[in-house]
This record gives structure tokens, C-alpha cells and sequence, in this order.
């Protein structure tokens, strides 16, 4: 009677391990270039700060220009620009940094502030920090990149759970489960090694994978696709879905006042010189009576005072801190230098709120280095997953042939088959990459001779 239950277990840890090589094949790579990058973006903070070390040696008893003279000498070495946003010093000793758009693009002046001479210029999407930003989220590809990167992580997402179920100790003894067996050499180590990081960085990779998924193109436009439906108002979330979505809200943020061109009596054929008067229209003397207000409150930096735009009617100001529990936005009134209405990262909504503390803590910020030294030991972790499981499988694979394991007429369990469909359901890309695995699998190794002894 117990050969039934032994052999649908020994079905399902073959078809697991399977699965499992599967997916360590495809995300693998993938895995070891998100490790290395992620763990250079986890110090941000203080690799800009190093980088903009020149440009922040202001004397701090000199007296200050106004914001307003600050922002014009930046337009000025920008042709065609308007202001984005004006960024206020950090410290006594910093530079102002105005964000002066143009279409697409954004270009960050560092402005002195005692004298309104500009420092230096630089576009925003070649910042060093930017860079590796884009090559950890879209490996430098645009939106087909962060759906790239968002399929690696979905397939990394069952890397782990069935190497967690691989992995659960089915006899006595610690060793090889929870530490490694250091003084056994070949096979024996690099499966320890293998095994037992693996199962120490599990949760906080999961934590990991499944905090980037909502900036995923895919993923994360679904989900807002999902909370609009439904809804009476615009969702709008502080973050970007992909490429496009960063630069659509770019482009409404760069476009001062352009919904003025659909006012009654204005003229819906207007040129470029039109609309450049549209941009003169943001009276920038406002930035004169607003910064000391908001100065004044605090924020956690960087914090950031924009102009009217398409993006928004009024004047808003905002903490953009990586440690988005800590941000808000203000609602300000530019004659008056008034707060009208200022929102705290507590009031958003729920999902909001979940994703922002993930989102924290997948950057290394929420709470501060401990949290910075926990993503480096994860992304230590994730590599020497990689690199072991990589040695295990050269060392193992028979020549010129992939070897996975086999799992020849074995059975899929109901409960795993319920699991897949849930997986491929939550992970809309996972779930159209699993079934093309098993229509390969069933349709094209079965019938082609050379493909199955390839891939066996």
C-alpha cells in the first residue's frame, strides 16, 4: 500500500528537480547580473555624494542669491529648456541643483547659490547611478528589458521555491542542511555550498524579486491596469512602470502650462515660439517665496519644487528620499508662499503604502546601512547560489549535452499542477514561458531524437 505515496513522491522530486534546472538555466545569468548591479545601486547615497563632492564645497556664512536668479542661469546653458524642478541644497555647503527638461530629457545643472554661477551640467540619464539603474531594471533595453529582467525574476521566483522543496532535509542531521561540510571536496562541497546559502538568502531573495515586480513593464502595468478598473479618479502611483512610463510622465512634468494651448480662444495650431511664452508664462519669482516655506519644513532630502505643468496645475514640492515611508507631497500656493495641502506617505493607499516600504527596502534604505549591509549579503548570497550551481551542473552534464535530470514517465501530482497554474496565473510571463517549456517538452523533444538526447 505505501508504494503508491513513494512513488508519487519520488514523481514529484523528479519533476521538481527538472523544473528547478529549467529555470536555473534561463535566470542564472540573468540572477548574477541583478546580484552585481543591485549591489552597487544599494550604495547610491554615498557613491553620488562622492561623485558630486566638487560642486558641494559652498562657503557656508556667504550670503545667497534668489532661487529665481539660480534657475535662470541654469536655463540659460540649457537652449530650449524650462524648469522641472528646483532642488533645494542639502546642507549649508551644497550647490542647488535645478532639473531643467527638454522633451525627453532631463539635464541637471549645479548651480552656486552665493552667486548663481553654474558649477556643472550633466543629463540626467548619464549619471553613473542612473546607468546602473537602468542596466539592473532594463539592462539598458527599454521596456522589452524590464520585461526581460521581470521574466528572470519570475523564473527565479520557482528557482527558489523548488530548491527549497529540493532541499528539505528527508533524514537526520544538520550538516549539509544547514551548514556546509567545508572540509569535503568535489561534489559533496559545491552541493553544500549550493544548498545551505541558497536556503539562508531564500526569504530575503523573495522579498527582493517580488518588491521589483510592481516597477516591472508587464507586472506592474497589469496591476495598475487593475486598480483603475473600477475606480472614479486617475491612479497615481510614485513609481514607473518601464521605460515609456517613466518618460510619458517626464514629458507631461517638462511641459509647462501646454494645457493652456486647449483654453478656449487659444489657437490649437500653435508653433514653438508660442509655446515658448506658455513657459515664460511660470512666474519663477515664486520659487522666491516658496523655498524658504518649504526649507523651513525639513524634509528628508532630496527635496524637490516644481512649477505648474501639464503634470500638475499648481505649484507642488516634494521629499523624493529613497526611503519612501519618509516622503510627501505639498500642494503650494506660488503668490502667497503657502502650504495648501500637504499628503504624507501614511495616507496613500494600503497597496501603496506595501509597495513603497518594499520598494525601501529592496534599495537598501529603509533602515539605513543594516538595511544596505542585508541586500549586499543577499546579493553575495544570490552569486554564490550562482556560481556553485553553475559547477555543479558543468561537473555533472555529460559532454556536448545539457543533462537534465530526468523525469521519464513521471506523473505530475495534482497539488503541483494546482501550484503551477496559480504561479502561472500570478506571473502572467512566467505562465506563457512554462507552457511553451512543456509544449517543447511534449510536442518537439518527444519527436525529434537528436533535440531529446541534446537537452537529456
Amino acid at each position: 500500500m505505501s508504494a503508491v505515496p513513494d512513488r508519487r513522491s519520488r514523481d514529484a522530486y523528479r519533476l521538481v528537480w527538472r523544473w528547478h534546472f529549467y529555470a536555473g538555466l534561463f535566470c542564472l545569468p540573468f540572477v548574477l547580473w541583478l546580484a552585481c548591479t543591485g549591489s552597487i545601486y544599494l550604495f547610491k547615497p554615498q557613491i553620488e555624494a562622492w561623485l558630486d563632492r566638487p560642486y558641494d564645497r559652498i562657503d557656508a556664512q556667504a550670503p545667497r542669491v534668489a532661487p529665481s536668479m539660480q534657475v535662470a542661469a541654469a536655463l540659460a546653458v540649457v537652449p530650449g529648456g524650462v524648469l522641472n524642478a528646483y532642488e533645494l541644497p542639502a546642507s549649508h555647503t551644497s550647490s542647488a541643483r535645478v532639473l531643467v527638461g527638454r522633451g525627453d530629457d532631463l539635464v541637471r545643472v549645479y548651480v552656486d547659490p552665493t552667486n548663481g554661477h553654474v558649477l556643472h551640467q550633466v543629463v540626467e540619464d548619464e549619471r553613473l547611478m542612473r546607468r546602473i539603474f537602468y542596466l539592473h531594471g532594463e539592462l539598458l533595453l527599454g521596456d522589452r528589458g524590464s520585461m526581460l529582467v521581470e521574466l528572470a525574476a519570475s523564473w527565479a521566483i520557482v528557482m527558489i521555491l523548488s530548491g527549497l522543496y529540493l532541499w528539505w532535509p528527508r533524514d537526520k542531521g544538520l550538516a549539509g542542511v544547514l551548514y556546509p561540510r567545508v572540509r569535503q571536496r568535489g561534489r559533496l562541497f559545491w552541493r553544500d555550498l549550493h544548498a545551505v546559502a541558497g536556503v539562508w538568502v531564500a526569504l530575503l531573495a523573495l522579498t527582493l524579486l517580488t518588491s521589483g515586480l510592481p516597477w516591472a513593464k508587464s507586472w506592474g502595468g497589469m496591476l495598475k491596469e487593475v486598480r483603475q478598473f473600477g475606480s472614479t479618479t486617475q491612479v497615481d502611483q510614485d513609481w514607473n512602470t518601464g521605460r515609456s512610463d517613466e518618460l510619458a510622465k517626464r514629458r507631461a512634468a517638462n511641459t509647462a502650462m501646454d494645457d493652456m494651448a486647449d483654453m478656449p480662444g487659444m489657437n490649437r495650431g500653435q508653433d514653438q515660439s508660442t509655446k515658448k511664452i506658455l513657459h515664460a508664462a511660470v512666474d519663477l519669482h515664486a520659487l522666491d517665496r516658496l523655498v524658504p516655506t518649504v526649507a523651513g519644513l525639513q524634509l528628508p532630502p532630496p527635496v524637490l519644487i516644481a512649477p505648474p505643468s501639464k503634470a500638475d496645475a499648481g505649484w507642488t514640492g516634494r521629499s523624493d528620499t529613497q526611503n519612501r515611508p519618509k516622503r510627501l507631497t505639498l500642494k503650494l500656493d506660488g503668490a502667497t508662499g503657502q502650504v495648501i495641502n500637504r499628503k504624507d506617505f501614511a495616507q496613500g493607499a494600503f497597496l501603496d503604502r506595501a509597495i513603497g516600504y518594499g520598494v525601501a527596502a529592496h534599495e537598501g534604505q529603509l533602515f539605513g546601512w543594516p538595511n544596505q549591509l542585508l541586500g549586499l549579503t543577499t546579493a553575495l548570497g544570490l552569486i554564490t547560489v550562482t556560481v556553485s550551481g553553475f559547477v555543479m551542473w558543468w561537473r555533472r552534464k555529460p559532454v556536448k549535452r545539457l543533462g537534465a535530470p530526468p523525469a521519464h514517465g513521471a506523473r505530475y501530482p495534482r497539488l503541483m499542477v494546482g501550484l503551477l497554474v496559480v504561479f502561472g496565473v500570478l506571473l502572467p510571463l512566467l505562465g506563457i514561458s512554462m507552457l511553451l517549456v512543456l509544449t517543447v517538452e511534449r510536442l518537439v523533444l518527444r519527436r525529434v531524437p537528436r533535440l531529446h538526447a541534446f537537452f537529456n
